[in-house]
């Protein structure tokens, strides 16, 4: 994709979605004593020029009505030292396109108090499509206020203004977002000049700059799909606004490359690389294309050294490098984690929230509780000072001096390499990989769809509408072809549903494929040969339909995988655990070791397991573990000798109509376990309940 059109888009940034939506229809508009957005900045002086820039960008009228915005509004003072900045002498002088810029960058579809801007980046990208980073300080009177894109502050006295359609925070400066390329941005950095030459070096840089922002062959319908899901509720999806590409990569800072590995240029780099990949790939170690002369070879150990450290996805921010806010996981228990894919093919990195106090580690494994690692293992099963300490990830929010959110992209600083190496492979990979849905397919995170809304607040399905506003967050269906590696078939409906926090839904959210279904999609890679279980997280419910499910590396010609499944039937279903369900009236986290035991054997000889005792559901005040609830449920779905260079696929395919086009199968979550875990013995050796 040209540049030139690049930065076109960031001028007309979400004018797919600002065409059908910056109209709204009167029924939405409000009856009021109260200002709405639009107004307020109207009847106050001191954000003229704000104001002015709203109006030229059309956004006037918007703000006028229905809407649960957040505006972050800088006042004259400050647009006039930006314009001043940019040589400008006055707003005048911005084209109405450039105007537009300047007003979606400061406002945000959802409603967001201070309390809610936790360090990270925002939750809602602002309407430009683009994420605001946040951390904390203090203003001139030693009062907590709240920093945006590391330098512009809010107002103390005047955050949380509120207005009829949303909350205005008064800001000291005017946000603004790179169009650089990643490459560019790194580039600028002169600490890490050393992974800035290698990323070029190897041609990794290149293949994202070719790859580009926008997919401008992608056109959204900007259809609604009204549908019926769980206890009769109703929901509307739509397809997204637009086809972003993104990438995340980690970067060793000079210093630590100096300080802790002794590399000080590109050829220790280089030998370094060699160290860690030999082992891995031995079979490539006498090829031309090993040498210091061939560094963008595929098999060369440098270009699998930077390829590594770069994932297929932009995450966004600190904070989404696991899921956002820990929601869904019992932290006491178990540290939240997600496993992405890179761009060494076929090898997945692990990315973990340090949260269980238990788990800390001592001696060279002690990690900084709180912190997040990249390939970190210490648990139950490598405790203490004998797993894996990881490499700690920094927030970018902290980085005052160097901005790290390019157009597309996104690179964080770690203490340590990381790599695929045989630590990574032998000990922190070789465990049960539990995979979320939402991360699976690169295209939900870097579009800003997954965990997007506000969770605590459920749609207005008390009647037989659907809400077309989308007030508190979208759903998505995806039209083929959008999702990689992922067919849309048949007369159905692949649906992403934003979360709630009182679903069946390990994170709340949760992926369904609704109608007459046929969904093919590649499966994450496994990292070394040998036996493996495919396991599907999922909610049985009443509504839920029966679905056959497939499993091969040809996804033409897929094997059907036992009998078809059936949503229907929960844990208390009389062909799986019935009144043995509970024991003596106690839930599961009441039983004692034996009956754990018992309960386990006895899943586990009928292929299923119960819910992830470590993850929760929650009204609001409540907590309820997984393994209490029977609707909560993992089945094996097949058990299979799989290679680490081959790619896999699942087919799930409707075989009932009973339920109509309403008539659905429920994609929670994903688990890939080698033999080493799910092959273990009845007694103590088992596999965790986590």
């Amino acid at each position: 994709m040209k540049l030139k059109k690049i930065f076109a888009f960031m001028s007309l940034a979400v004018a797919l979605f600002s065409a059908c939506s910056d109209e709204p229809d009167s029924q939405y508009l409000y009856t009021f004593t109260g200002e709405m957005m639009s107004q307020y900045l109207e009847n106050r002086p001191e954000f003229s020029l704000f104001s002015e820039a709203v109006k030229r960008a059309g956004l006037d009228k918007q703000l006028s009505a229905y809407g649960h915005y957040t505006c972050f509004a800088p006042n004259d003072s400050a647009v006039n030292r930006w314009l001043k900045g940019k040589g400008l002498a006055s707003l005048e002088e911005l084209s109405d396109a450039q105007c537009d810029t300047l007003a979606r960058t400061h406002l945000v579809r959802v409603m967001y108090s201070v309390a809610d801007m936790k360090d990270g980046v925002l939750a809602t990208q602002n309407m430009n499509g683009r994420p605001i980073e946040v951390t904390h300080g203090f203003d001139a009177e030693n009062n907590s206020v709240v920093i945006l894109n590391r330098s512009v502050q809010i107002y103390f006295q005047t955050q949380n203004d509120s207005v009829e359609n949303g909350l205005v925070h008064p800001i000291d400066g005017v946000l603004e977002n790179s169009t650089n390329s990643l490459t560019k941005l790194m580039a600028d950095n002169p600490n890490i000049r050393i992974y800035s030459e290698a990323f070029t070096a190897t041609g990794i840089g290149d293949y994202i700059a070719q790859k580009g922002y926008l997919d401008d062959t992608y056109t959204s319908t900007g259809k609604f799909y009204d549908y019926i899901t769980g206890s009769n509720i109703h929901e509307a999806a739509t397809p997204p606004d637009n086809r972003l590409y993104g990438f995340t990569t980690f970067v060793v800072p000079d210093s630590i490359l100096a300080s802790v590995y002794g590399i000080t240029d590109l050829k220790g780099l280089y030998e370094k690389a060699c160290e860690l990949y030999d082992p891995v790939f031995p079979e490539d170690k006498n090829k031309e294309e090993h040498d210091f002369n061939h560094l963008n070879s595929p098999i060369n150990p440098l270009y699998r050294f930077i390829a590594y450290h770069t994932l297929n996805r932009n995450v966004q921010g600190w904070n989404f490098l696991t899921v956002r806010d820990d929601f869904g996981v019992i932290t006491t228990m178990m540290n939240p984690n997600d496993w992405y894919e890179t761009l060494l093919p076929h090898t997945m990195m692990k990315l973990e929230h340090l949260t269980n106090t238990d788990w800390l580690g001592t001696r060279e494994c002690e990690g900084e509780k709180g912190a997040r690692y990249a390939n970190r293992r210490v648990d139950s099963y490598y405790p203490e000072d004998k797993g894996v300490r990881g490499s700690k990830v920094f927030d970018t929010s902290t980085d005052v001096n160097y901005d790290h959110m390019a157009l597309g992209g996104i690179y964080f600083c770690v203490d340590r390499i990381i790599a695929f190496d045989e630590k990574a492979r032998d000990i922190v990979l070789n465990c049960r990989m539990r995979m979320d849905f939402s991360t699976i397919f690169p295209e939900v995170m870097t579009n800003d769809m997954r965990m997007n809304g506000d969770r605590t607040k459920d749609d207005d399905n008390n009647s037989t509408s659907y809400d077309h506003t989308f007030k508190y967050g979208r759903n998505y269906y995806f039209p083929n072809g959008y999702l990689e590696n992922v067919t849309v078939g048949g007369n159905g409906y692949f649906i992403y549903r934003r979360p709630r926090q009182g679903y069946w839904s390990l994170h709340g959210d949760e992926f369904i494929c609704q109608g007459n279904y046929d969904v093919t999609f590649r499966i994450p890679p496994v990292p070394y040969d040998g036996e493996w279980q495919v396991r599907l997280g999922y909610a049985a419910m009443d509504i839920r339909g029966i679905a056959q499910i497939y499993f091969g590396s040809d996804p033409n010609n897929l094997e059907p995988q036992g009998i078809p499944l059936d949503m229907t039937r929960n844990l208390q279903h009389a062909s799986i655990l019935g009144s043995r369900f509970r024991v003596n009236g106690h839930d599961y986290t009441s039983f004692n070791d034996e009956e754990k035991a018992e309960d386990r054997k006895t899943l586990k000889n009928l292929g299923y397991y119960r819910g992830a005792n470590g993850g929760y559901r929650t009204g609001g005040s409540d907590q309820q573990h997984f393994s209490d609830i029977p609707q909560t449920l993992r089945i094996v779905l097949c058990t299979a000798k799989m290679e680490q260079n081959k790619d896999y696929y699942l087919r799930v395919r409707a075989v009932s109509s009973k339920q109509g086009n309403n008539n659905e199968v429920m994609l929670d979550y994903l688990e890939l376990v080698p033999k080493s875990v799910y092959g273990v013995g009845d007694g103590d050796a088992q596999e965790d309940d986590l």
